[in-house]
């Protein structure tokens, strides 16, 4: 088979959906009342062959994910000459050849802010986790090792802590208003100050790691970002730093943070994403102090109605010649 589209009336826009993000596998039914959905992921045909058999030469939006293709001008934008907008369900645009976009003037836009509060969460929950032993101490006592002399060792309080955040955007913003609620010392470091905030600014990531007790990633991955927090940074963190990292696993020199965490040069970690996902480092899985989660921080049942409701809100304003409600291009 060629693939299939959505069984929708003929006269709903057509959108090319390359690999299903998981907000389309759970709102399908929704998604496809407003458009009629070209799914060339079905189809064992090259994307070529597919828009050849389907006659989608004219299509004009796609709605993607970090989980499919690269989308660049050889694999993807030369076989679209009528493509004028890109929607995706992340934050992250790493994968999107956004400078190719701009030339050609196709339109992406992202999910913008609404996995801000739920990021927040999971990250402030991933540092407190860490400091103090939560799921090690949950291994612990199902492991039936708990006696009446005790035995496990102690956390360490968050209240107090120096804080360093990577990138104070909406999600940075609000992880430093929820650590600021625990007292808190709370520092950031990002492309430029930002003149509206409390916070200590830091143009450099290697003074901000040395005078702080934990760093929270949460900024872009970029060509600039990329292993940012590489050895020299974990350095500056010190034996009793914490990395926290909720941002794209390639933030960080992901061996040189094996090897820190081997040696006892950083205190503990707690990661939400890896650099080659979803493979993760073995040496990790034994580690107490470290926490792991699988690229979850973003996903609540709340957080996919509101990214299905803003998906749909840009797909329609697209389609109706209106302002995308988050275009970054």
């Amino acid at each position: 088979m060629a693939g299939t589209a959505s069984p929708n009336l003929p006269n709903l826009p057509k959108v090319l959906l390359l690999k299903p993000p998981p907000i389309y596998l759970r709102y399908e039914s929704q998604f496809s009342l407003h458009f009629n959905f070209l799914k060339a992921y079905d189809s064992p045909l090259s994307l070529p062959e597919y828009i050849a058999a389907t006659n989608s030469t004219d299509v004009a939006a796609t709605f993607v994910t970090s989980l499919g293709p690269r989308i660049n001008a050889a694999d993807i934008l030369d076989h679209l000459p009528s493509l004028r907008c890109i929607v995706t369900s992340t934050i992250g645009v790493d994968f999107i050849d956004l400078d190719e976009c701009r030339r050609r003037q196709i339109t992406v836009a992202n999910a913008a802010d609404v996995f801000a509060s739920d990021c927040a969460e999971s990250a402030v929950g991933l540092l407190i986790d860490v400091l103090r032993k939560i799921s090690a101490a949950d291994r612990f006592v199902r492991s039936g090792n708990w006696s009446a002399s005790g035995g496990f060792p102690l956390g360490n309080r968050l209240g107090h802590k120096k804080i360093g955040i990577v990138g104070l955007g909406n999600i940075g913003s609000k992880i430093a208003k929820g650590l600021a609620s625990f007292n808190c010392s709370i520092s950031y470091t990002s492309r430029k100050k930002k003149p509206s905030v409390p916070y200590s600014f830091y143009p450099d990531i290697h003074t901000l790691a040395s005078d702080s007790d934990v760093l929270v990633i949460c900024c872009p991955l970029t060509d600039e970002t990329r292993h940012m927090i590489n050895k020299e940074v974990l350095l500056a963190l010190g034996k009793e730093g914490v990395i926290i990292n909720i941002a794209r696993g390639s933030v960080v020199d992901e061996k040189e943070l094996v090897r820190f965490l081997l040696e006892g040069q950083i205190a503990g970690a707690g990661l939400d994403v890896f650099e080659n996902e979803p493979s993760v480092p073995k040496e990790l899985l034994a580690l107490d102090n470290v926490v792991l989660s699988p690229h979850l921080a973003a996903c609540t049942e709340e957080a996919f109605h509101d990214l299905y409701q803003h998906v749909k809100g840009n797909l329609q304003a697209f389609f109706s010649n209106k302002p995308l409600h988050s275009p970054i291009v």
